[in-house]
């Protein structure tokens, strides 16, 4: 009772309009436990039982999951996989691309139930669908999915108002280098807008940022590769611009 009031006391602290009445209600399974605790305390007195009434009575509105390793996620009553994947890791959840479920693969919008062994299947690069929102029943999953759809039209509408490219290239000091780099880019037929070479205070290898006319993205990613391979490149990344 003395963990129940404390409870209670702060569930009132962090939304003042709650009635006393409502928090009551929602703790009333303390007086149950303790019923049940005084009811089967005998030493003849069916262990199994007690079980049974608390699987049918006390967690009539939640399930239980299981993790692999044993660890036990608890979650609300029809909640499904992505509900499970994002109460693990946000990384997870955005990831998942199926389950397993005692061992059987199931889809996303597969009801958990209590006992149920869980087991994610991620994909490197998967992104959340707008379909997973109805599948949903925690809100730390329904605000991890909005998020990231939220990021990802960013960068969509990124991508369609840039006209170009910036290569960030770092390199060692090379005779040759730059016309190595240059010839790279022309062989991949992209134009070269702009060529700077920057020597940073503290680093002993510049910088050189190349400006290109393409916002392929996939293009863009195969030219880096091919620059990577030249002598003396160190690092290469870019951006939209």
């Amino acid at each position: 009772h003395g963990i129940a009031a404390h409870w209670m006391y702060q569930e009132r602290k962090k939304e003042p309009g709650t009635t006393v009445k409502k928090i009551a209600d929602d703790v009333k399974w303390v007086q149950q436990l303790k019923q049940w605790q005084e009811k089967y305390s005998s030493a003849t007195s069916d262990p199994e039982e007690l079980l049974q009434s608390m699987k049918i009575d006390f967690f009539k509105d939640r399930i239980f999951a299981i993790t692999p390793k044993g660890d036990v996620i608890d979650l609300p009553l029809g909640a499904t996989p992505v509900d499970f994947a994002y109460y693990i890791h946000s990384e997870i959840g955005n990831t998942c691309v199926g389950a397993k479920v005692n061992g059987q693969l199931v889809p996303l919008d597969h009801k958990l139930h209590s006992g149920d062994m869980v087991e994610i299947v991620t994909q490197k690069g998967k992104k959340p669908s707008e379909n997973w929102l109805p599948l949903v029943k925690t809100s730390i999953a329904r605000e991890h999915i909005k998020y990231a759809l939220r990021s990802r039209n960013q960068l969509a509408r990124q991508a369609t108002k840039s006209t170009k490219a910036e290569l960030k290239v770092v390199t060692e000091e090379r005779i040759g280098l730059l016309k190595d780099i240059s010839g790279v880019i022309a062989n991949s037929h992209i134009n070269i807008l702009g060529f700077e070479v920057k020597h940073q205070p503290g680093n002993r290898f510049p910088v050189n940022r190349v400006e290109i006319a393409t916002t392929d993205k996939q293009k863009i990613e195969k030219l880096i590769l091919k620059i990577k391979k030249i002598r003396g490149v160190k690092e290469v990344g870019y951006k939209l611009v």
